[in-house]
């Protein structure tokens, strides 16, 4: 290995190490405790070193939303195959398990939702320019989503809309709005209404 090679590859480690550890500072004590000079301290390593790799907070929590949006992405594929897996004609099955997939991960890593959706990392949605993880994401839900938009419905408007109130189900249900015991009936409710099945 080249001199240039170990260093390349130590610098995606110290990449890997500081949105690693922005998450799990974030998920544990939220954005608000993300700093540069805590990340810094927390990594050993100076704040210009942090800054050879990031400009600020904002492309850190860009980068967390680009890891974020690949493990849903495989997150919601793995579930809808399981449900292929386990009934092949149910399109209830498949479009149910995608929305209860993406409640869940919403659910269990509110930092990483957040820097998806609802924190300002820089990102482009829906533009030429958009990264690749986000259209990704938004490709795993069209997949099953295309199935039950109905005829003459565009699917992927009939995605957006579906994704906008899953987000709206787990941002209120998550900030109290809605209560947490009835996730499973507004689910149930959601796909029954939208979905043509």
């Amino acid at each position: 290995m080249s001199v240039q090679e170990r260093k390349h590859r130590e610098r995606a480690q110290r990449e890997r190490l500081i949105v690693a550890t922005a998450r799990e500072l974030a998920e544990d004590q939220g954005w608000d405790a993300v700093t540069t000079r805590r990340l810094a301290e927390s990594i050993e390593y100076s704040q210009p070193v942090l800054y050879s790799h990031f400009r600020g907070k904002r492309e850190i929590i860009g980068a967390v939303a680009l890891e974020g949006a690949a493990e849903l992405a495989a997150a919601l594929r793995a579930a809808t195959a399981a449900a292929v897996a386990a009934s092949p004609a149910d399109a209830r099955a498949r479009v149910t398990a995608l929305a209860r997939t993406w409640l869940d991960y919403a659910e269990h890593n509110p930092a990483v939702y957040d820097a998806l959706f609802n924190l300002d990392g820089g990102l482009a949605f829906a533009q030429e320019d958009t990264p690749a993880p986000l259209k990704d994401a938004f490709a795993a839900l069209l997949e099953t989503l295309g199935e039950v938009a109905g005829d003459g419905v565009h699917p992927g408007v009939f995605t957006e809309l579906f994704w906008a109130a899953l987000h709206g189900l787990a941002t209120l249900t998550r900030a109290g709005r809605l209560p947490p015991e009835l996730t499973e009936v507004r689910l149930e409710l959601l796909v029954d209404r939208l979905a043509v099945l």
